[in-house]
C-alpha cells in the first residue's frame, strides 16, 4: 500500500498517517513537515504536492498500456453511461471502468491506476468543479473518444457562468 496525504477543502490527509501506520500502512507520499521518527519503519517520500503527484503517477501508468478509451463527462449522467457502456461493450472487449463515480482529480487518478495488461478499453468519467480541472483530466487520460452528457447546473459555483463552464 501507497498512503498519498493529500490536502482538501475539509480534511488533510496528514492526519490520518498514524492511523494508516497502526493499520500496516509503511510506505507515504507527504508535502508537509512530519515527525518520521513517529514511524521507525515507514517510508516517507516528501513532493511538491501530492494531489498532483498522484496525477502523474496515473498519467504514467495510464501511459504504459495501449488501450482505447472513452472519457465521459458532462454536468449530469457519467455514471449511468459509463454503465450502460459497460454493459454493452464487456462482452467483446476486457473493459476497465471508473469504480462507482469516480470523475474528481483524486477519482481519475485512482481509476487509471486500475489499468491492467489484461485491458483493452477503458472508460473513464471526468467531473469538473472548476476552470482547469478538464486539462488535468485530458492530460491524464488522453481519451481516444470522448462523450458530454449535457450542460446543467450541478458543480456552477466554480465557474463565472455557463459559457465559461461549457469552454472548461
Amino acid at each position: 500500500s501507497l498512503f498519498f496525504a493529500i490536502r482538501g477543502k475539509r480534511q488533510n490527509g496528514h492526519h490520518f498517517i498514524k492511523d494508516a501506520y497502526q493499520k500496516g500502512v509503511r510506505f507515504f507520499v507527504i508535502d508537509e513537515k512530519i515527525n518520521i521518527l513517529e514511524f521507525p519503519q515507514a517510508f516517507f517520500l516528501t513532493v511538491n504536492n501530492t494531489a498532483q503527484a498522484l496525477q502523474q503517477l496515473a498519467t504514467y501508468h495510464r501511459r504504459q498500456f495501449n488501450i482505447s478509451t472513452i472519457g465521459i463527462t458532462g454536468s449530469n449522467g457519467k455514471t449511468i453511461v459509463k454503465e450502460w457502456l459497460f454493459q454493452l461493450l464487456h462482452g467483446e472487449f476486457s473493459v476497465v471502468r471508473s469504480p462507482k463515480s469516480y470523475n474528481s482529480q483524486i477519482g481519475m487518478s485512482l481509476s487509471l491506476l486500475h489499468i491492467d495488461t489484461t485491458h483493452e478499453l477503458g472508460i473513464f468519467e471526468a467531473g469538473i468543479s472548476e476552470v482547469g480541472e478538464m486539462a488535468h483530466h485530458h492530460s491524464m487520460l488522453d481519451p481516444d473518444i470522448g462523450i458530454f452528457t449535457n450542460l446543467g447546473t450541478a458543480h456552477d459555483a466554480g465557474f463565472a457562468d455557463q459559457e465559461e463552464k461549457a469552454r472548461e
